[in-house]
């Protein structure tokens, strides 16, 4: 039984006494905790990093949940669009694109290619199966980093549809094709002539293909979205990995406003009552303006314009732990390994959760008889961030952030001890430093 919070208690017996005890993951009572979150357009939950087997099996349990009983349609998950656009044909059960790359084969593989997650589309596939096509819920990447693969994409689907428009494609694509496999290096030819070579070229050829979009789209309804969400990914990591290389702000916030866009490509693709599950790291599904990212960086993310523009209807949801095993690399393109996650520092939000007794729990930050609580967790703490680099040696310095808890999620999803995510066998691609700086 949940029992009210008395003001003059230590914070962490307030937390005791407010937060909800969770089943294991695996539990079929574990989703109904959620419930109460249903009635949301949007879902967006967070990992505390990204090699964690909790994290994804909490997420599973609850997206399952929110498609069975609530009618979302919509995972939308922070790996890229082509990658997830080949998992997304597999488990709506529509035949493969001609020529698809294999997903998930470039660093970090385990990020998107573990027991977890193929458990987690498994399930999907098999519930897809017994609705008809409108009703089945699609599986897709938000992100922006596969580059080569939307160019082909792009480029495949006006062969098929419009081969002149697809011959102005290839020439206007031509200045940034050589960058594709390593996109960093365009970011500094971009700076060294002081202008970007390829951005009318992409912009343009974004324009085209949104202003035939109903020709198109009478022609091939299907392919379009995967088509237009491309070539708008193509401008923007044009853009992304030009900033990059100004070392500010700039280049988080296209990723995360690119990610945002996408995520309301599809919203409007499904139709006004579609719903969406979001999975992201908790750096990009907290609300950004609640933490340094916001307040000292400039930085904005996902969670942040979805609060903007979908108001109550977006619930942010952060995961959390005290410590046990994570699967990460010592530095970017490394091997994977198993590392000890260092215990909580004494001044973290993870330590008072820690310190509460309860191995699992969800904590409603919005439950009006928790309001006392939530003021007193409102002032600024340190979080930990992991992604998929992991320096226990350096971590007060690489991995804790300041943020107020209450006004970066809607909820807290606690596990005191984890492990680290199981990786599905896979020959890793070769590919450029992505994600760098962040690795989230």
């Amino acid at each position: 039984m949940k029992h009210h919070a008395a003001a003059d208690m230590p914070l962490h017996q307030q937390i005791a006494a407010a937060a909800e005890p969770l089943p294991e993951p695996d539990d079929a009572a574990f989703g109904a905790f959620f419930d109460r979150f249903a009635g949301a357009r949007v879902v967006l939950l967070g990992e505390a990093s990204h090699g964690t087997a909790e994290f994804y099996r909490a997420r599973a349990a609850i997206t399952r949940r929110l498609v069975e009983r609530h009618g979302f349609t919509i995972v939308a998950v922070e790996a890229d669009w082509p990658d997830a656009a080949v998992i997304d044909r597999e488990v709506r059960g529509l035949p493969a694109a001609a020529g698809a790359e294999p997903p998930f084969q470039r660093f970090p593989t385990w990020m998107w290619r573990n027991t977890d997650v193929a458990a987690f589309l498994d399930w999907l596939r098999g519930w897809n199966d017994r609705r008809p096509p409108s009703l089945r819920a699609g599986f897709h990447g938000l992100d922006l980093y596969n580059l080569s693969a939307s160019l082909r994409s792009v480029l495949d689907y006006l062969d098929r549809v419009d081969p002149e428009a697809a011959a102005v494609a290839r020439r206007r694509y031509g200045c940034l094709t050589p960058w594709a496999r390593e996109p960093q290096r365009y970011g500094r030819m971009a700076l060294s002539r002081g202008y970007a070579p390829c951005e009318e070229a992409v912009v343009a050829m974004l324009r085209d293909l949104l202003s035939r979009r109903l020709d198109y789209a009478r022609q091939d309804a299907e392919s379009f979205l995967d088509a237009a969400v491309s070539a708008r990914l193509v401008k923007n990591a044009e853009a992304y990995y030009r900033a990059m290389y100004y070392g500010s702000a700039e280049s988080w916030n296209l990723r995360d406003t690119h990610m945002f866009e996408t995520l309301c490509t599809l919203l409007d693709a499904r139709g006004p009552g579609a719903k969406a599950v979001v999975w992201a790291h908790n750096s990009h599904i907290g609300d950004a303006s609640k933490t340094d990212m916001g307040l000292e960086r400039g930085e904005l993310n996902i969670g942040q314009l979805c609060r903007e523009h979908f108001g109550e209807e977006a619930v942010l949801i952060g995961f959390g732990t005290h410590g046990g095993t994570v699967a990460c690399a010592s530095d970017w393109d490394e091997p994977m390994e198993v590392k000890r996650v260092n215990p909580s520092r004494p001044d973290s939000y993870e330590r008072l959760a820690h310190d509460s007794g309860i191995p699992r729990f969800l904590l409603d930050l919005r439950a009006p008889r928790d309001a006392a609580l939530r003021e007193m967790l409102r002032e600024p703490r340190l979080e930990r961030f992991i992604g998929v680099i992991y320096l226990p040696e350096t971590e007060r310095w690489s991995h804790y952030s300041s943020c107020s808890l209450p006004g970066q999620f809607d909820a807290y999803v606690w596990f005191d001890e984890t492990r680290a995510v199981t990786p599905l066998p896979t020959r890793q691609q070769p590919g450029a430093e992505e994600t760098y700086p962040f690795g989230l």
